[in-house]
C-alpha cells in the first residue's frame, strides 16, 4: 500500500485494510509520509512501515502539489527497490492525489495489479474549494489526471454508491469498479447507554472544522434555540482552518457558555464513552459538488454507538440514513436546523426511537461484512491467485 499520508495515526481507512489482509494471510508494506520523531521503518500490528522523508506542506496549493511529487518520486524508487526484492502479488495506491499511482509503473510493467483507492473525488474536492477563484482553470487538468490514474488502475475502489456511479459515468468499466465504505470500527463503536446530563441538552459534533462542513450553522442554531433551551450546549471537537472563525462567531453570538471548541485529542477506544454522554449529534454539512456524495464517517460511529442525530439532506446522507437514526433539515437553512434541534429537545421519544433506528443502518453497512468483500476482492486481483487459477 502506498498513502501520502501518516500511518497508522491519521488514515483510519488504510489501517482497517492493511490489517484486515494481515489477518488473511497476506504480507502488508505501507510506504508513508514519516513524521518528526519517527523510525524510518517498523511493525505495527503486523504491517511493516516504510515512512519516507516527505513533509505535508499546506501553504498553498503549489507547495501542496510539490509535497505530492515529491512523495511520489520517492515512492516509486522505493516501491520497485521493494517490488525487486520482493515480488509484490498486488499493490494499492490512495488517494489524495491519484496520481500517485503511477509510483506502481515498474511493477505493472511486471505484470502486478495495480488497485487505486479513491477516498475523495478530486474533481469534486477541487470544484468545491477552488471552483469560483483564479485556480477554477486546473479543474480541467484535475479530470485528465483523475482519468489517466483510473485507466492505468486494474481496480479502482471508492467509498460510496454516489461515487461508484460517478466513475463508471466518466468511464470506469463497472467491473473494475467497487465499494468499500468507510463503515465504523465495530470492535470499538459498539451500543452504548447514554448517560443523563440533567437539565443540560447536550449536542456533539468531532471531526475536521471546515466552511464545506457547515458548524457557523449550527451555532446560529443554538443561538436561535437558547431562549427556549437556556442550558443548550454544543460541543465541537477537532480542529482545521474553520476554527479561528468558529471562535470569532461564538463570541460575537455571546455563546461562550454555549459553545465549546476543543482540540484535545481523545482516543478511539475513548470516542464512544465521550458522544454518548450528549443528547443529540448534529452533522450541518453544506451541499456543494463535494458534500452532496458524501457518507460521513462520524455519521456511522454515531449509528453504531447508537446516537440520534440531525443531519443536512444531502444526497449521500439521505441515500444510507434516510430510515435509520437521523432527522433531516436541509442543507444551509438555519432556521430548519433550529427548528429540528426544539422538536427533539421537546420530545424525548422521539430521540429514543431515532436511537432504536440506528441498527437499521449497522446490520447493512459493517467492517465485519464489508472486511470479506474486500479482502476477497484483493486476493482475486492478486498475482498470486491468478497463477493458482492458470
Amino acid at each position: 500500500m502506498v498513502v501520502h499520508a501518516y500511518y497508522p495515526h491519521t488514515e483510519t481507512r488504510v489501517q482497517r485494510q492493511a490489517e484486515a489482509l494481515v489477518a488473511a494471510g497476506f504480507h502488508v508494506d505501507v510506504l508513508c509520509l514519516r513524521g518528526e520523531g519517527e523510525a524510518s521503518r517498523e511493525t505495527h500490528r503486523g504491517v511493516e512501515i516504510h515512512r519516507l522523508p516527505v513533509r505535508v506542506d499546506k501553504r498553498s496549493l503549489g507547495w501542496q502539489f510539490l509535497s505530492y511529487a515529491r512523495f511520489l518520486v520517492r515512492a516509486s524508487f522505493h516501491l520497485t527497490r521493494l517490488q525487486l526484492r520482493e515480488r509484490f502479488d498486488a499493490i494499492q495506491v490512495h488517494n489524495l492525489p491519484d496520481f500517485l499511482v503511477f509510483c506502481a509503473v515498474v511493477p505493472k510493467l511486471q505484470g502486478v495489479p495495480v488497485i487505486l483507492d479513491l477516498h475523495d473525488l478530486m474533481p469534486e474536492f477541487f470544484s468545491a474549494r477552488f471552483g469560483r477563484g483564479p485556480l477554477r482553470p486546473l479543474a480541467t487538468l484535475i479530470r485528465v489526471q483523475e482519468r489517466l490514474a483510473c485507466r492505468f488502475a486494474d481496480h479502482v475502489i471508492t467509498v460510496s454508491e454516489h461515487w461508484r456511479r460517478a466513475l463508471i459515468e466518466r468511464g470506469v468499466p463497472a467491473e473494475r469498479c467497487s465499494v468499500v465504505m468507510n463503515v465504523a470500527d465495530d470492535r470499538i463503536f459498539r451500543p452504548i447507554e447514554r448517560t443523563s446530563n440533567g437539565s443540560r441538552f447536550e449536542l456533539i459534533y468531532h471531526g475536521t472544522l471546515t466552511d464545506r462542513y457547515g458548524l457557523d450553522l449550527a451555532i446560529r442554531a443554538l443561538d436561535l434555540v437558547r431562549p427556549e433551551i437556556p442550558d443548550v450546549r454544543l460541543t465541537i471537537m477537532g480542529s482545521g482552518d474553520a476554527r479561528p472563525a468558529l471562535l470569532a462567531l461564538r463570541d460575537r453570538l455571546g455563546l461562550e457558555d454555549n459553545v465549546e471548541l476543543t482540540e484535545r485529542h481523545v482516543a478511539e477506544i475513548e470516542l464512544p464513552r465521550v458522544i454518548a454522554r450528549a443528547d443529540l449529534a448534529v452533522v450541518p454539512y453544506r451541499d456543494d459538488e463535494f458534500t452532496d456524495a458524501i457518507v460521513p464517517t462520524k455519521l456511522m460511529e454515531y449509528a453504531a454507538v447508537g446516537m440520534p442525530c440531525v443531519a443536512a439532506r444531502t444526497s449521500g446522507i439521505e441515500s444510507y440514513f434516510r430510515d435509520a437514526m437521523v432527522e433531516f433539515f436541509e442543507p444551509g437553512d438555519v432556521e430548519d436546523l433550529a427548528r429540528c434541534i426544539l422538536a427533539l429537545w421537546r420530545d424525548p421519544g422521539r430521540r429514543e426511537a431515532l436511537a432504536r433506528r440506528s441498527n437499521r443502518f449497522t446490520d447493512r453497512y459493517n467492517w465485519g461484512r464489508l472486511k470479506t468483500a474486500y479482502v476477497d476482492l484483493v486476493r482475486t486481483l492478486s498475482v498470486a491467485d491468478a497463477r493458482r487459477t492458470r
